[in-house]
């Protein structure tokens, strides 16, 4: 029986927790830890994550195996056009804004959730949060919050539980050690 629940994710530049003061993001990195699910960003978010002065941050976004973007298809330069006309409908102004497209992107090509707490705020309207459904219209790319990520992989958690329980029973095989560990309660 394998630990791993068959979930990966990228995380956005503004869930690098370097200061481990995101509960969710704490949650997500333990399981990532205890090998129940894969983290990991695009090298856009860890480039973006290693400006400014605070080394703890540049540290652990290079803790995190990096994708690259490298849209080198016609089908994958339409698409970063198609996400860029969603949440820029009036163009990318600035090197930012192409950042965000092509975190959206890579996450998407590498069949990776992109977990992000950018946009749909009086500051940042829309943003990436704020166009999610949109965004997911066009050929599944899955965009969430930490919270939901911790909801959906508790849910998917709970039901591996349920089958390894079922699986041991019919075999007469005994339980992993990790069996019931990786559940977690949700309030953080």
């Amino acid at each position: 029986m394998d630990r791993f629940v068959n979930l990966a994710f990228h995380i956005d530049t503004n869930r690098i927790n370097a200061r481990c003061g995101l509960p969710w993001m704490n949650r997500l990195e333990q399981w990532a830890k205890d090998d129940v699910i894969m983290l990991g960003l695009s090298k856009v978010a860890q480039q973006e994550a290693s400006q400014g002065d605070y080394p703890p941050r540049t540290d652990k976004a290079y803790s995190y195996i990096a994708s690259y973007a490298l849209a080198d298809t016609p089908e994958e330069q339409k698409l970063l056009q198609e996400i860029e006309k969603i949440i820029f409908p009036n163009r990318v102004k600035n090197c930012n804004e192409w950042n965000d497209v092509e975190i959206v992107f890579t996450a998407k090509k590498y069949g990776r959730i992109l977990i992000t707490n950018d946009g749909n705020s009086q500051t940042q309207p829309g943003g990436i949060i704020g166009h999610v459904k949109e965004l997911h219209n066009i050929r599944g790319v899955q965009i969430m919050r930490d919270y939901e990520a911790v909801d959906l992989v508790n849910k998917v958690i709970q039901d591996r539980d349920e089958y390894v329980k079922r699986w041991s029973l019919a075999t007469g095989t005994p339980l992993p050690d990790w069996f019931g560990k990786d559940h977690m309660a949700t309030e953080a």
